[in-house]
Parts: C-alpha cells; structure tokens; sequence
C-alpha cells in the first residue's frame, strides 16, 4: 500500500524544492524518498510509520548540510552520527551512507544495542584512522611534573655528599613543551613517530641539611644557615630541545595501550637563584650563575600504558663546572599530560 505526504506536511518537514513520495512496503518498516532537483535521492528507513511521523521532529535542512560535509571526509562512505545532546533528536542515532545516486539515512532510534553500536564504530573509526596515517601529524602542549635527583660521580674532599643531600619530595621538576609527533612508519597493529619540542624546564634542587648555595669567588660554597629555615633551594631554568623516536603499539579497535621512546636533548640555562624560606615565612632570592654548566645535553625516555605517561631524563654533562661544584649529574622522572 503507498500513500503521498501532503505538501502541508512536507513543508513541516524538509523547507526544500524536492519532490517526496512515501512507500509502505509489504513488511512492517516504511520508508520516505525525496527527490531532488538534480535526480539525487535522499531515502529514510524507518521501523513503521511512527518513525517517519516523527521526522517533524529532525531540521533536516540541518541533517543534509552537515552530512555532505562530513561524508566527503569519510573514506569508505560510511560512518555513524550519535547526537545525545538534542541537537537532531535525543537518543537516536543516524547512520547515514553515501551512495552513487543520493544519501541513505537509517534511523536506529528504538535499540540501546543499536545506538551503543554505531556510537563505538565511529570511536573505533576515529582511532584506527590515527594510527593508520590518516592523522598522522599530532600537535600538542605538553606539561611534565616530577621530581629531581642528584646522581655522584665522584666524591671530592671540598664537597662531602651529606652537604648538599636533597630533599626527595621537595626537589621538582616543571616543565611546559610545544611538541609535535609527525608519523614516519604505518603498520598494522603500530606505529613509528618522532616526538619533538620546545620546551622551558625547572629545576628544582631543594636542600636537605639547612644550607644554602652561595657563589664564592672560585667556587660554589654551601654555607650552614645561623637559623634554622623552611627551606633552602637552588633553582635553574632552561630551554631545551628534546628528540624522542617513539614507537606505539594498538589493539584491534584503533585504541593505543603501549609506547616506548629513547632519544636525547640538547638545553641552555637561560636563568638560576637560590631561595630561602625563613620560619617567619620570610623569603630572600639571589640570582647568579652559580657556577653552573650553561649547556646541558643527556637521554629522554617515554613510557607509556593505556592513557599514563611517564618520562626519565638523565643529564650527561655535570651539573656545575669541573672544580667548581659537586660532580653531579641530575636524574629526572615524572608524569607527562
């Protein structure tokens, strides 16, 4: 049995010079054709007549603007639309496929099954077009926060280790990275990229024994506080480029559960103070060179599990100037987001 929308109803439905016919096939579900212009077709399947009754409800204008936009972006002419917000219908899923002659929209609003389905293949889409290449430029500021280390490479008599021991929690590290990771190899279940950066680094060196750093005049000297303080740190800021090949591993669905980098940096120290912190809460700084390398060089590691990355980066060069402060290397490790 077919019958014809009147064009009273048409109007309410879709403001556009088409030519609608409605069909009641044998079987239960119904459809609505609309003919274009241009002899394109716009065909809607829906369970039974109540479906289509309902397309009152959709600003279809709306529907064919955005889905002609986001079809040319779909490579195999398929994909699933889940809008939850009310921005068609709430809770109903449009799965929509492009076609020679027009666009197949199949309303699948009745089954929580069906919805949850079409919702995960566009998140599965989304990822596995990632790691196949299809996004394979990422971009990103990245910030990193740890802790700080003093590693000894030798003990000299003017700078016993207990001197200038570290506190663990208080010694951080900061750091803020424009980074990008373009991808140099595809495969099936992983991918090679090149991690790199720019980025500001903070390190902070807290000590332990109520010392503080001073710039004597041929050496750093650690001084013995007269009182006793909050805190005593030397802090060092840098610019730093790190370079990181990194390979990622996926599971069937496009999700990243595993990556692992090494590679290395090259940095500046761009600035350095000391700070104390006296019990009364009062706070003095001075600013200096402290007889520190200005260039650092060493390893970057990243590790990474589902959606936690962590990051170690070991300095290969000495912390201050041969003879002129412990001959130490600094160990950093944290948390990457």
């Amino acid at each position: 049995m077919r019958s014809m929308l009147s064009l009273g109803a048409l109007l309410a439905i879709l403001v556009l010079p088409v030519c609608v016919v409605y069909a009641s096939p044998a079987h239960t579900a119904d459809s609505l054709v609309i003919r274009f212009a241009n002899r394109t077709r716009l065909v809607i399947y829906a369970p039974d007549k109540a479906g289509i009754q309902a397309l009152s409800n959709y600003d279809l204008n709306k529907i064919v603007r955005e889905m002609s936009m986001k079809l040319d972006s779909v490579p195999g002419g398929e994909t699933a639309i889940s809008r939850d917000g009310g921005r068609y219908l709430k809770d109903t899923v449009l799965v929509v496929t492009k076609k020679k002659d027009g666009v197949t929209i199949v309303i699948s609003g009745k089954s929580d099954s069906t919805r949850s389905d079409s919702a995960k293949n566009l998140r599965d889409y989304k990822r596995s077009s990632v790691r196949r290449g299809i996004n394979s430029w990422s971009r990103s500021i990245d910030f990193q926060i740890g802790l700080n280390t003093f590693i000894s490479q030798s003990t000299l008599a003017a700078y016993p280790s207990d001197v200038y021991s570290l506190k663990p929690i208080g010694s951080r590290y900061f750091a803020v990275a424009f980074s990008q990771r373009p991808t140099l190899i595809n495969g099936k279940r992983a991918k090679l990229s090149l991690y790199y950066a720019l980025e500001g680094s903070w390190n902070n060196y807290m000590f332990d024994n109520n010392v503080v750093a001073t710039k004597g005049p041929s050496q750093l000297e650690f001084v013995q506080y007269p009182e006793q303080l909050k805190k005593s740190k030397l802090t060092t800021f840098a610019l730093q480029l790190p370079v990181v090949p990194r390979i990622s591993f996926y599971n069937s669905s496009g999700r990243k559960v595993f990556h692992l980098g090494l590679g290395g940096f090259i940095g500046y120290r761009l600035d350095s103070y000391t700070k104390i912190k006296r019990l009364n809460n009062d706070k003095e700084h001075e600013h200096a060179n402290f007889y520190l390398n200005n260039f650092r060089y060493g390893l970057v590691g990243h590790i990474g599990i589902v959606r936690t990355s962590l990051f170690v980066k070991y300095d290969l060069n000495p912390v201050f100037q041969e003879g002129k402060g412990p001959d130490v290397r600094t160990l950093s490790f944290g948390i990457s987001f």
